[in-house]
């Protein structure tokens, strides 16, 4: 696969939720193989929320080296693993056992932080994967779109928007309950080689088009890969507004 010098922007439009579920596992499965013959080890950033179901539906569709994968959390939330408010909990319960992966591919928080310390840990996991004097870029960032335009745990007008030093931040004032978590920032972000979003229903058709047509400046469209590719997957329902 080569890789864009600049920003390529793909809008892929679906009949209905299963064949964005489809269409997701055949990008990430093109991004896996092309990666995992390059470089050995395929670094996914997960996020929450619908995606935890599309993930356990579409990964087992997926031909692959599971051992070469390994998961981070764009996002968490600084709650034990057993709290239904943990996204690795969530992903613990539904991928492990129906794809052969292990508890271990995962690059975890450590919950008995607090935010502040939990992100300087989680930078200290990241270092070990990628080289801590640049930014680091990873394989696939998947990525939530919240219904206040929300990505990550990165809110409008908050502070950690304008964040351009650190890779990953703690954030105590979630407008979004739990108030504590951790989040990759932008410059992390936009440095991925693909930013994918997957996004179904009625529901979400007047953000998307808040977003996709109108161009507001909301953070899940702030979402611009410098060197990368920025997939939207939609189906019908979440498009039309398009």
């Amino acid at each position: 696969m080569s890789e864009p010098t600049s920003s390529l922007s793909e809008t892929l439009i679906e009949p209905d939720a299963s064949g964005v579920v489809t269409r997701l596992a055949q990008i990430l499965e093109r991004y896996a193989t092309d990666v995992i013959e390059a470089e050995d080890i395929f670094k996914i950033g997960l996020s929450g929320g619908s995606l935890v179901k599309f993930l356990s539906e579409g990964l087992p569709l997926v031909k692959t080296d599971w051992s070469k994968w390994r998961f981070f959390f764009c996002d968490e939330r600084i709650v034990s693993f057993e709290n239904t408010e943990s996204t690795f909990g969530l992903y613990r319960a539904s991928l492990i056992g129906k794809i052969p992966i292990t508890e271990d591919q995962f690059i975890k928080i450590d919950p008995q932080l607090t935010a502040e310390d939990a992100a300087r840990d989680y930078i200290k996991q990241m270092t070990l994967y990628f080289p801590p004097d640049s930014i680091p870029r990873f394989d696939v960032l998947l990525l939530g779109m919240g219904p206040d335009g929300h990505t990550c745990s990165l809110f409008p007008n908050h502070r950690l928007l304008e964040e351009t030093s650190l890779w990953v931040c703690p954030i105590n004032d979630s407008p979004k309950p739990p108030p504590s978590r951790i989040t990759l920032t932008f410059p992390v972000i936009n440095n991925a080689k693909a930013c994918i979003f997957a996004v179904t229903g009625a529901g979400k058709k007047e953000m998307v088009k808040r977003i996709l047509k109108d161009k507001e400046n909301l953070p899940a469209a702030r979402v611009q890969p410098t060197h990368g590719t920025l997939y939207w997957i939609l189906d019908k329902e979440a498009a039309g507004g398009l």
